[in-house]
């Protein structure tokens, strides 16, 4: 835009952002439940709605299209990734690399600790590679083809699949989102880490415990064990099980730990995929590498099969593309109006303290999800629409940090619509609403992160108010 028409644009009333909100969710609500329209179309309509808004303030159609394509620019990553692990979750499923680990984790796995395995084995894939997505798309899948084999509900399973998947999405090193974050706050890595901890660890102890105890109250009590037998004898009758097929599983997830980009290596493990089909299933060349754009298909008397080995590749995935495209869209374009500022200055009159900060942060970062459907633009909404309250009540920006990963990294799989949030239900087989109540882990990550702000509890200060925070982040030393 030129500076002529910048002056003739004006920032959206708070009356205007809340109309805007009241529409989105009316948009959702109609589109979802009362047509029973797809959400893309939801999202795509919603577009308008906010263009709407935009021309109201003087706002062109090129520069509100501009910021469009600039959200979706910023969470092109996430698309690339998603693509990749659904080639990866075809070529697995169809060259026994999954059967494989669900055999011999029913072998060795008791389904009383089961539960709680699950979420640790997930939390320290996830905190060794640093994603969310290559940890549910690998080790994820596995725990819910065994979950099911133990009888357990799979909405629960997904809970403890997702509960350990995002302690490393929030905790590694080697996370994007945890990096971005840090940098984005300018707090250097290491002490953004740590600053988390005061949270992530009682959370993720606690979280372990009760997946724990409901294996043994709950799960040990209602489990059929024949039914995990009778998933073993149908796995080795469908596919070649053998221990050298979870070769590119130890692969995949050491080259990752060693911090080699993501894309380049869930597409090697796909590839690696499709080598284990030709060579150990009987599977054609052709048709192996089919796998890694239609998926695993194949015929079987036993339900088991069918619902969890029956999914995976590129194009199950489009769909949920779409779904990011559009709202990574909306997310620029309420960026471009103006609508985040709106929102900045309003929480800049109201916390005025500790414990309403970490609710006007949680709170813009959630916003970033709920109506920017990704958790790049949750964190970037969390930390511009805030961070200037930090500053002036000399707080120091590792709390920033903290509380923006809480309410924007944590809550992307709660939000249907979120790339996170599709990627989980896609992935796992069980609806965002179904596994939400059993997202132990992030709930006690959001309850902790509040308590802490009003008990006053790690919340550091700065010598001073009016504290100015250093111009960029040693994040990526």
């Amino acid at each position: 835009m030129t500076e002529q028409q910048i002056a003739k644009t004006r920032l959206p009333t708070v009356k205007e952002v809340v109309g805007v909100m009241v529409g989105f969710i009316a948009i959702m609500f109609l589109y979802i439940n009362v047509f029973e329209l797809p959400i893309q179309l939801a999202l795509f309509t919603a577009w308008f709605l906010v263009i709407g808004l935009g021309l109201m303030l003087k706002f062109s159609y090129a520069a509100m299209q501009q910021g469009l394509i600039d959200g979706i620019h910023n969470g092109m990553e996430a698309v690339l990734v998603l693509t990749t692990v659904g080639a990866l979750i075809g070529t697995w499923i169809a060259g026994g690399i999954v059967p494989s680990i669900i055999y011999y984790g029913l072998s060795v796995m008791s389904p009383q600790v089961f539960l709680f395995a699950a979420f640790v084995i997930c939390a320290v894939t996830s905190l060794s590679t640093g994603t969310s997505f290559g940890t549910a798309g690998t080790a994820g899948v596995a725990m819910m083809g065994i979950g099911h084999s133990f009888g357990i509900p799979l909405p629960l399973v997904a809970g403890a699949v997702i509960s350990g998947a995002y302690v490393g999405d929030k905790m590694s090193p080697l996370s994007d989102t945890t990096v971005m974050t840090a940098s984005l706050c300018r707090v250097n890595l290491i002490d953004h880490i740590r600053s988390m901890l005061w949270v992530s660890g009682p959370a993720a102890l606690i979280a372990a415990i009760l997946f724990l105890v409901v294996g043994f109250f709950y799960v040990g009590e209602s489990v059929d064990t024949q039914r995990a037998q009778m998933a073993m004898e149908a796995l080795n009758g469908h596919f070649t099980i053998n221990g050298w097929l979870l070769l590119p599983a130890v692969i995949v997830i050491g080259l990752l730990t060693q911090r080699y980009p993501a894309i380049p290596v869930i597409t090697f493990g796909a590839l690696m995929g499709s080598v284990c089909a030709w060579l150990a299933q009987d599977v054609s060349p052709i048709d192996a590498v089919r796998t890694a754009y239609v998926g695993n298909a194949m015929q079987s008397d036993v339900d088991f099969l069918n619902t969890l080995l029956n999914r995976g590749g590129i194009e199950s995935m489009l769909s949920v593309v779409v779904l990011i495209l559009f709202a990574l869209g909306l997310g620029g374009l309420m960026e471009r109006i103006g609508v985040l500022q709106t929102i900045s200055n309003s929480f800049l009159r109201w916390a005025n303290n500790p414990g309403r900060l970490t609710v006007s942060t949680m709170l813009s970062a959630f916003f970033g999800n709920f109506f920017g459907g990704a958790a790049y633009v949750s964190v970037i909404t969390g930390s511009t629409i805030t961070e200037k309250n930090y500053d002036k009540q000399g707080i120091e920006r590792r709390v920033l940090s903290r509380n923006v990963e809480a309410g924007g990294t944590i809550t992307t799989p709660m939000v249907p619509w979120t790339d996170g949030g599709v990627f989980m239900a896609t992935t796992l087989g069980v609806s965002t609403l179904t596994y939400l109540p059993f997202l132990w882990y992030h709930m006690l990550v959001l309850v902790i992160s509040v308590v802490y702000g009003y008990a006053n509890i790690a919340i550091w200060r700065t010598s001073s108010p009016h504290f100015n925070a250093p111009a960029a982040a040693t994040a990526h030393s």
